[in-house]
């Protein structure tokens, strides 16, 4: 298929972009909002320490975008059908502006569902409800999927975009080595300049159609956001952000603009979806802002209907409902890490160089250094590092198992595929996986 090549770097929507980012650089008073707050918000001046509240350089975001941004026009019956492609066309112009700014984007995508009900009408010359069973569900997202994917590839084109699209499953970000699978297949291709547009795997994990696991995938880019350790995420909706009680059923109700902590009068706040076409709500999406603050990720509620609203969040202005997190994404990878040691079931010990390589001058653990392995561990585990005489100088994720370990223990980097007949790395524990203790 031949596409029709934009050169976005000189498009108005890179340079509202620019615009928008130079603005708040130079200027950073300008992103304040004059809206409501509770007890539990703030707009800590500290937060614009770095000129964005999220006080850190973008480098990798997470965007997803929900069912009713995708899906088109309601319909006489109440179902939306179809795929807006005039409204999916603004925002992937958006993303190809950070694109072309050399931002690494990830698109968590809804919307598989309600691509395929038009497709079943034109099967089946009706559309039915969503009370049917939810193999019937399965049946439409099946359906649904192949004409989204094809929608994102024709729109990401016109900027010389290429996508691939990453099924997830629950099992596939629960499991450890699925989860480290997901995050190789994800980072090889972000590094090429792809970018993954992501869904759960409908045909076969049903979690997301009944609503009880991700949500309309809102929890789903919460676990991708650090499963990648994003910079940002960004759930775009209809929805403003989050309100003091929800607007469809309470008029004039407010925004709230910032949350810190996750309360119970926060919670009492978020609804399920008042429209029932989207299985996600405010209350799925307070779950996805618990698990990335607790991660170290920043997350932005928006709608995608506010101009440039993408943009806008990633250059640091105030919309939506904003969860900043108070710890770094380091920080909550060594407390996870410390965490396990507990349960830890391996040990590799280290010769001297090795222990100064790791404890003065911050480096990677490589086999070369590696004496001894003790106990069975997979890829993944967290383990123990200990020097000759048994004490504890580290702990940390291994790249390899420990058979693999055994069989390149004091061997060169450059041997490790030759021997192992796989590759995972010349680290066998990466500096950035690894905790002194």
């Amino acid at each position: 298929m031949e596409y029709v090549q934009e050169n976005v770097t000189s498009s108005g929507t890179y340079n509202r972009w620019k615009g928008f980012r130079n603005s708040l650089i130079h200027n950073p008073a300008s992103k304040r909002r004059h809206v409501h707050s509770v007890t539990e918000t703030s707009h800590n001046a500290d937060s614009n320490a770095s000129g964005h509240w999220f006080q850190r350089p973008l480098r990798r975001i997470v965007v997803k975008l929900g069912t009713n941004l995708i899906t088109g026009p309601r319909q006489a019956d109440g179902q939306r059908r179809g795929i807006d492609e005039e409204s999916l066309a603004g925002i992937i112009s958006q993303i190809a502006a950070l694109h072309a700014d050399g931002k690494q984007v990830i698109v968590v995508s809804s919307g598989a569902v309600g691509a395929g009900r038009e497709v079943f009408k034109r099967i089946n010359g009706t559309v039915t409800s969503q009370s049917r069973p939810v193999s019937f569900r399965q049946m439409l997202a099946a359906l649904g999927q192949t004409h989204l994917m094809s929608a994102y590839e024709r729109l990401f084109g016109v900027h010389g975009i290429h996508v691939a699209q990453a099924l997830i499953s629950r099992a596939d970000l629960t499991q450890r080595q699925r989860y480290l699978n997901v995050r190789d297949t994800l980072e090889a291709l972000l590094d090429i300049g792809v970018i993954p547009i992501v869904n759960e795997n409908d045909v076969v994990a049903v979690e997301e159609l009944v609503g009880v696991v991700y949500g309309d995938n809102d929890r789903l880019s919460a676990m991708v956001a650090n499963d990648l350790e994003a910079d940002l995420l960004v759930l775009l909706g209809e929805m403003e952000g989050l309100y003091e009680a929800d607007p469809h059923l309470v008029p004039g109700a407010k925004l709230i603009p910032e949350i810190r902590k996750i309360t119970r009068s926060i919670r009492d706040a978020a609804r399920g979806p008042h429209d029932g076409r989207g299985s996600g709500g405010m209350a799925s999406k307070l779950e996805a802002a618990e698990l990335a603050m607790n991660s170290g990720t920043p997350m932005v509620i928006a709608s995608g209907r506010t101009p440039d609203a993408i943009l806008k969040v990633s250059a640091g202005e105030e919309i939506g409902t904003r969860f900043p997190t108070a710890i770094t994404q380091v920080e909550a990878k060594k407390r996870w890490i410390m965490t396990g040691i507990t349960d830890s079931q391996g040990v590799i010990r280290v010769d001297e160089g090795a222990v100064v390589a790791l404890e003065k001058r911050g480096r990677s653990l490589l086999a070369a250094g590696i004496t001894a392995v003790t106990g069975v561990f997979d890829r993944g585990d967290i383990i123990k590092i200990e020097d000759g005489s048994g004490q504890l100088v580290a702990c940390g994720l291994t790249n390899y198992s420990s058979r693999d370990v055994e069989a390149i223990k004091g061997r060169q980097s450059g041997d490790v595929q030759g021997l192992l007949g796989h590759y995972y790395g010349m680290e066998v524990i990466h500096r950035n996986n690894l905790v002194l203790v």
